[in-house]
């Protein structure tokens, strides 16, 4: 399963909090693609899904100043 979380507009630490919320309603090697536009989530979000287990299976710039990370739940 694939669910696509869209924090566009929001500022940090918001993406990440919201990731994370997402991320516990999810099953194993279920993926969240995170799409945002705070450059400080740029880091802590690859961050915080290797800290956690998770493997990453995307990250790449999307435009100007976004981006989008596939995440693969642990």
């Amino acid at each position: 399963m694939k669910q696509v979380l869209e924090v566009m507009g929001m500022v940090c630490p918001f993406p990440l909090v919201e990731a994370k919320e997402a991320m516990e309603k999810l099953n194993s090697n279920d993926e969240l693609e995170i799409q945002f536009d705070c450059t400080q989530a740029t880091d802590t979000i690859p961050r915080w899904a290797a800290e956690a287990g998770h493997t990453i299976s995307n990250f790449e710039q999307i435009g100007e100043a976004a981006w989008t990370i596939t995440i693969i739940k642990k």
